[in-house]
């Protein structure tokens, strides 16, 4: 069972350089404040009460941690010791930037019982980092994933496909760049304009055209495939919806969805159907078995997969059912000349 996360959100601290698509505030829900020992403690506490028995990940996401002051570092994660030495919380994670990562850093976060860092990579092609007013490059990206990845962490990279100056051809070189390092998990977040961000003035002047839905359903959709081709986990696919974000205003354009994830899923599970159904003959009538929890992703939102599938090849789609013994990434077709099966995964 995985630990309950007690997440604590720092957003903008230890910052040096306010990126032209960011407010993490917005983005999190959370307005900029440090929390102090009792906050940390009380917080524990509280979800320790609410999940007796379970154990806890403590979570500082947001900002920058490593370049947080070295005393405001030990003051937070110090706050937690008690807990991780009794076993209450199993582990900690923390998130930072590319080039406020070096061996130094590092081992400060693994001697103080950090497990998990993630990094907000955004993109690994130069131009692209150049444009959001990163204040740095891929090779700092490349260097921050072998030292922390040395040092025996657990690495999650962001990637932000669609940025300024982004194309469709730099977002896979930009991931094929990260996969040869062999991070642990990546979260995908296809860039939104989020008011009050120097993006949104570019936007409103004509000088930044962001994904349409579509595009980045499409996009991440090829970015999915590869990181499931390299065996890493995508834990997670477009922004968390919050009461914020979904504040009108707040967010004035871009692919913001809040199932996106599962759009990019289906359409995947659309492309697998399809191949499986070549040279099926017209009018014959089918189905389609997977893992529980896939249906939704192989009907599509409003059954717009099994119509569509139905519209190309001429058939009659029966049914679409859940089967425990499949694997989570495998779809089979039933038809009348017996079951033909591929895995999500594959090429």
């Amino acid at each position: 069972m995985r630990p309950v996360v007690v997440p604590f959100f720092i957003s903008h601290l230890g910052c040096p350089h306010r990126c032209i698509f960011c407010d993490q505030e917005k983005i999190s829900g959370s307005r900029t404040a440090l929390p102090d020992t009792q906050a940390i403690l009380d917080k524990i506490e509280e979800f320790r009460a609410s999940a007796p028995g379970r154990q806890l990940e403590v979570a500082f996401y947001g900002g920058s941690f490593t370049a947080l002051p070295e005393e405001v570092q030990l003051k937070l994660l110090g706050a937690v010791q008690p807990y991780l030495a009794g076993g209450t919380v199993t582990s900690l994670r923390i998130s930072t930037r590319p080039d406020a990562v070096d061996h130094a850093a590092g081992s400060l976060l693994k001697r103080m019982g950090v497990g998990t860092v993630e990094l907000g990579v955004q993109s690994m092609n130069d131009e692209v980092l150049r444009l959001a007013g990163r204040g740095h490059g891929g090779r700092d990206s490349e260097q921050a994933l072998a030292t922390l990845k040395e040092l025996g962490f657990r690495v999650g990279v962001q990637l932000m496909p669609g940025l300024p100056g982004d194309t469709l051809e730099r977002s896979v070189a930009s991931l094929k760049r990260v996969l040869q390092d062999k991070p642990s998990f990546l979260r995908i977040y296809p860039t939104v304009v989020v008011a009050g961000t120097e993006l949104a003035e570019l936007y409103r002047h004509g000088r930044y055209r962001p994904l349409a839905l579509g595009e980045a359903v499409t996009w991440c959709k090829e970015l999915l495939k590869l990181a499931r081709q390299a065996g890493v986990p995508v834990v997670r696919l477009g922004l968390q919806p919050t009461e914020e974000l979904e504040t009108p205003g707040v967010i004035l354009a871009g692919p913001f969805h809040p199932a996106f994830g599962q759009l990019v899923e289906s359409e995947i599970c659309f492309e697998v159907m399809a191949s499986l159904l070549e040279g099926a003959t017209p009018g014959s009538e089918v189905g389609f078995r997977a893992a529980p929890g896939r249906t939704s992703d192989l009907v599509g939102q409003r059954r717009c997969n099994l119509r569509r599938l139905a519209e190309r090849f001429e058939v009659r789609i029966l049914k679409v059912r859940e089967d425990d013994t499949l694997g989570r990434d495998v779809i089979v077709l039933e038809g009348p000349h017996g079951e033909r099966f591929r895995s999500l995964a594959d090429r």
